[in-house]
């Protein structure tokens, strides 16, 4: 697919490996240093914040980059008989976890979720009925993307959007509970909303951009027929 927010496991990704002899100690490091990923995006979302370019600059940052340029270090870079005999380590090997659409969810969610959880703690300041369902929209979007990622990563486009129209739906609930009468006349909920409403916007910008490629790899055999 044309957009870096929806490149998977390269095709084959697996192959010419061998055996991956890693226990479960080195599965714990591989996934440490995969949530290591989703914190440092969310450094680079919460810096750039206020900018309106924020999705596609925190996507350089991450060194996230355009099928030309992958495809220019593809013919500059040519594996030496010592690279082939190295061991593998965590950057060779491709999970879910690395994919910039999963982390990009994972890490705006995070982002929401955080400060959300430490006000609904006390129901003093939110009200237990819009805490527990507020939360419970959350996840819901977020199960629903990573499932959507999963059908990319198999190449199952088809799925993948009807995946993630299920997160949108779950998205814009969890939108409508910030919007209510309640939430609004809530201070406390009404200054959460302000932060909260554009990282909301952002993933669903995201998602709509996978579900746009998605469509034109879909599209794709027949136009090459016509």
């Amino acid at each position: 697919m044309d957009n870096y927010y929806s490149d998977g496991s390269p095709e084959n990704e697996w192959e010419d490996r061998g055996d991956l002899a890693w226990n479960e100690f080195d599965w714990e490091r591989y996934l440490r240093e995969q949530e290591d990923v989703i914190h440092r995006y969310l450094g680079f979302y919460e810096a750039l914040r206020t900018n309106p370019e924020r999705i596609d600059l925190v996507a350089e940052q991450m060194g996230w980059e355009t099928p030309d340029t992958e495809d220019e270090v593809e013919d500059t870079e040519t594996p030496t008989e010592e690279d082939e005999s190295e061991e593998f380590t965590g950057a060779d090997v491709y999970t879910l976890h690395k994919n910039p659409v999963f982390v990009a969810t994972k890490a705006i969610y995070l982002g929401i979720r955080r400060p959300w959880e430490f006000l609904a703690s006390d129901a003093k300041r939110v009200p237990a009925p819009l805490a527990l369902s507020f939360l419970v929209s959350l996840h819901r979007g977020e199960e629903q993307a990573v499932q959507a990622v999963h059908a990319l990563d198999f190449g199952d486009y088809a799925m993948a959007i009807s995946l993630f129209k299920r997160a949108l739906r779950a998205l814009n609930e969890s939108l409508a509970q910030l919007n209510s009468e309640t939430s609004i006349a809530n201070s406390t909920v009404r200054d959460f909303r302000e932060d909260a409403l554009p990282r909301l916007f952002d993933i669903r910008e995201i998602w709509l951009r996978v579900i746009e490629e998605c469509r034109r790899e879909l599209r794709r055999p027949i136009d090459e027929e016509s």
